[in-house]
């Protein structure tokens, strides 16, 4: 960084400030302004009457010691950054101090530049980060360009995927809107060539068994596996959560599991009655609909809950891998209230060999934001839904249900049946009324909507879909178009423009990690 003339105002406490001069002096060349107090009362009340951006606070000073000091400038300003500067290394000492929240703790003698690393390091922390990872995304963004380029197998996506991620992440408090439509624009290219990879692969992974994983593989070839080595493992299905939200709550469970994670693809369409019902029964959606007429029959009606039989499929999919023997619970939970039910119950389910949990957190808020003005304002963007979805699992019942499980041994596999994308592009679609009533994906009788927005399928066994009605054909949407019928336009573009949907073909609707989670 260069250096400059402001780079903040200090406020140094010590009784002992005359022998300091050699440290201020060097803060002052390096573009600080300091301000200095020689005991703990008049530090005070420079710290009342002037704004300072950190303070440096000796522990050990006649009358009120820093301690005392310590907390009555965080009783007036709890943001103020503080450094402990003492003579003493008692751990007592340490402890109260981090109690109160100090940003750092010296030991003395201190030199000038450290107290300068320190002090650089709590002001312009934030600045130095930012500046790094524009920097780091910018030297990057060729390379990726070139990566997406070459992409032949989803090892490579996956890849991308990850570091535009990461770099999502990186820029969750970036001021600069410039950089994040940069990267939104690389992520809007990156999903329209994944497009057409997926139209080149996916229907001959359907027929192949050396395939990526599949909605339908997540049982018998991550599960099974766990239960065949006797381990007892509660399979945890969150419902549209996206690998970004995933990644968002990985530094929350590494403090209670080491965590192994597994690239999966949601099936097609990446919707709830395709993709869910096939990992609990195990099957593609022809093969499931062929063995469950009822299923078939929910979804030709497209009405209500399309995922009635869950644990019908679970206890066949055990049957046919040779788990009869398992015992199993499944559990659905749709709401705050029933989730609090469960975890207050849990001691009656820790005998069963298997727990299946699905839970409808993430995609219920997906749903409820595009009908409410609050939850927009709320969560108007991707960054802010993957932040609502960080607020809500650390204080959620699922967060202590994990780890009650993980401390009675269980082995926690967790994933979604797809993801999300939010919508920004309309394309119009020629059906009837009996087509299904999907946003992001369709099937009916004969419907028609744009190549550039949508693949048509109609060869539908190729795709492994079952034919609901007569003649059917799939249409699922590309990149972030959404379907729209030729009246009323304008009145459900202003409804669905901007919301989360899933049934098309995107990175963030496919792609979906699938977290072993070992208790540590």
């Amino acid at each position: 960084m260069t250096m400059h003339n402001n780079r903040g105002k200090i406020l140094w406490i010590d009784d002992e400030i005359e022998h300091l001069k050699p440290h201020i002096l060097f803060l002052e060349e390096k573009g600080y302004k300091i301000s200095i107090s020689n005991n703990g009362q008049d530090g005070i009340l420079k710290a009342n009457n002037e704004v300072f951006d950190l303070v440096l606070l000796d522990q050990f000073m006649p009358g009120l010691d820093g301690i005392e000091v310590l907390k009555e400038i965080k009783g007036k300003n709890p943001t103020l950054p503080v450094i402990m500067i003492t003579k003493s290394d008692e751990e007592w000492l340490m402890d109260e101090a981090i109690s109160e929240k100090i940003e750092h703790f010296l030991i003395k003698p201190v030199n000038p530049s450290q107290i300068f690393i320190v002090c650089k390091q709590v002001l312009e922390d934030g600045i130095i980060k930012s500046d790094k990872a524009t920097k780091g995304y910018l030297k990057e963004f060729q390379q990726i360009e070139m990566d997406i380029d070459n992409c032949t197998n989803l090892e490579d996506w996956w890849k991308i995927f990850n570091k535009l991620i990461k770099w999502e992440s990186d820029f969750e408090e970036q001021k600069e809107p410039s950089l994040v439509q940069i990267l939104n624009d690389q992520l809007h290219s990156c999903n329209h060539k994944f497009t057409k990879f997926i139209e080149q692969e996916y229907s001959n992974w359907l027929f192949k068994e050396d395939r990526p994983i599949l909605s339908n593989d997540i049982f018998p070839k991550v599960v099974k596996p766990l239960l065949k080595d006797k381990e007892k493992v509660c399979l945890v299905v969150m419902d549209a959560m996206r690998l970004d939200q995933f990644m968002s709550l990985y530094p929350i469970l590494t403090e209670n599991f080491k965590i192994k994670i597994n690239p999966s693809v949601s099936l097609l369409p990446s919707a709830t009655p395709f993709s869910r019902n096939a990992i609990f029964s195990g099957l593609f959606p022809d093969q499931f609909c062929k063995k469950y007429p009822e299923q078939l029959e929910a979804m030709n009606l497209d009405k209500g809950s399309l995922n009635h039989y869950e644990s019908l499929f679970l206890k066949d999919q055990l049957k046919r891998n040779n788990l009869s023997n398992i015992s199993y619970h499944y559990h659905k939970i749709w709401m705050v209230d029933e989730g609090k039910r469960f975890l207050s119950k849990i001691d009656k389910y820790l005998n069963n060999d298997l727990i299946a949990v699905v839970v409808n957190f993430v995609d219920q808020l997906a749903h409820r934001r595009s009908e409410s003005d609050v939850l927009k304002e709320m969560v108007p963007d991707e960054i802010s839904y993957r932040m609502a979805v960080k607020v809500w699992f650390e204080k959620s019942w699922i967060r202590s249900l994990l780890s009650t499980l993980g401390s009675n041994g269980y082995k926690i596999v967790m994933t979604s049946d797809h993801g999300s994308i939010m919508v920004n592009k309309s394309t119009i679609v020629a059906a009837d009324k009996t087509s299904s009533s999907g946003v992001r994906y369709k099937h009916g009788r004969n419907i028609n909507a744009s190549n550039k927005h949508s693949i048509d399928i109609r060869d539908i066994s190729k795709y492994r879909l079952p034919e609901l009605g007569y003649q059917t054909n799939y249409l699922l949407s590309k990149d972030d178009y959404y379907f729209l019928y030729p009246n009323e336009q304008n009145k459900y573009k202003i409804r669905l423009n901007g919301s989360f949907q899933h049934g098309g073909i995107s990175m963030q609707e496919m792609m979906v990690p699938i977290m072993v989670m070992d208790p540590k």
